[in-house]
């Protein structure tokens, strides 16, 4: 019989650093504690999703107060060699963290935001879909990962958690090059679940006391959700942050081929959901936490012969467009996209918004990612 992965719920409904602390010692203490999950003399990177420079209050980024309360709780149970960092969207971590109360926070506990300084190719022979990696030299010299991930929609993949968050460890310009060697939403979840199966975390945990709906990751809008998630197990987590939105955790391609590929499981009965109060089901965390309004794409993929042949002529998908009156004609979306010669160009001009050129366009959707005006939107 298999073992079931354990997940556990913290309900918070603020941004208190010492309700947020009080949660997490109790989550930690209900998977047994950090010592059973790292070492003292380990060398310890915390990944936080820092995609973009943002205001904390938009849900882009990790929230300081759980990367704070966190790196607190390592350093009281004696933990010395930490440091934080994460492979950008757009900046660099120091840049990204500036003025955020993460930079003072990590100030205070002497935990190093680094700037990946440069990037270390990785064979992974036993990949299923990806049998390399450029990865940051910090990530190739720590010992253990913590990933620190937002609970946030993605075009793309329908949401960003657990999994997703492992991108970041991709050093630099490569990530724009994945998106284009894994164009589509499963080839690039079978990468994400292969980098995930190479990084190895120890701990996945979720920071959705407030969640971004919508036009995520970048440009969605920010709802309450009033939860932290942790596990060992990033599938197990995202199917648990799936239910809660009312989304099939099936239906997310990181799921799905996460479970497949082995590192973790979606299904509910394989799954031991833990409050600080005891054991939960599924159905009743659903129905206390969960919000079936939260926008998200919850549409099925059909694959009948009329959508293979629409995929084909390259209709009725999925594509990013521009709100001329959102635009600001800053260029963003044109220095973010990875296809060679450019999807997106100002063909008309700098005194126009940008255009795309739909045959050359793979929906990676890095250009609505890294807007920063939220002018674009996918249809």
């Amino acid at each position: 019989m298999n073992k079931k992965s354990k997940v556990i719920l913290l309900p918070c409904d603020s941004y208190r650093e010492e309700l947020i602390y009080t949660n997490l010692k109790k989550g930690l203490e209900l998977l047994g504690g950090l010592d059973s999950l790292i070492k003292k003399e380990e060398k310890i990177l915390l990944k936080p999703n820092l995609l973009k420079k943002a205001e904390v209050e938009k849900a882009v980024i990790t929230h300081p107060a759980v990367v704070g309360a966190f790196g607190r709780i390592l350093r009281e149970e004696g933990y010395g060699n930490i440091i934080l960092g994460d492979s950008c969207g757009t900046g660099s971590t120091s840049k990204v963290i500036r003025g955020t109360g993460m930079d003072t926070a990590l100030e205070k506990l002497g935990i190093p935001a680094v700037d990946f300084s440069e990037g270390v190719h990785v064979s992974y022979p036993q990949g299923i879909q990806a049998k390399e990696f450029i990865i940051p030299k910090e990530l190739e010299e720590s010992d253990c990962v913590i990933s620190l991930c937002k609970m946030k929609t993605h075009a793309l993949e329908r949401i960003t958690g657990a999994v997703k968050n492992s991108y970041g460890f991709v050093y630099g310009l490569n990530k724009a090059k994945g998106h284009t060697r894994y164009p589509s939403a499963d080839s690039f979840a079978r990468m994400l679940v292969d980098l995930n199966r190479y990084v190895k975390p120890r701990l996945y945990v979720m920071d959705g006391i407030t969640a971004m709906e919508g036009n995520g990751p970048g440009s969605g809008d920010p709802v309450k959700m009033g939860v932290l998630l942790m596990s060992k197990d990033p599938v197990a987590l995202d199917s648990v942050f799936s239910s809660l939105i009312h989304l099939k955790p099936q239906m997310v391609p990181t799921n799905y081929h996460g479970e497949k590929m082995g590192i973790g499981v979606w299904k509910e009965e394989d799954i031991v959901l833990l409050t600080p109060d005891g054991e939960i089901s599924l159905k009743e965390a659903v129905k206390v936490y969960g919000n079936p309004s939260f926008h998200v794409d919850r549409r099925p993929v059909r694959r009948g012969i009329w959508e293979r042949m629409a995929e084909a002529l390259n209709i009725f998908q999925k594509k990013p467009y521009i709100e001329d009156n959102l635009c600001i004609r800053c260029g963003v979306c044109v220095n973010s996209c990875p296809v060679p010669g450019k999807a997106v160009n100002f063909k008309n001009g700098k005194g126009k918004p940008p255009v795309y050129d739909y045959k050359k366009c793979i929906r990676c959707f890095c250009c609505q990612e890294m807007c920063p005006k939220k002018a674009i939107k996918v249809k």
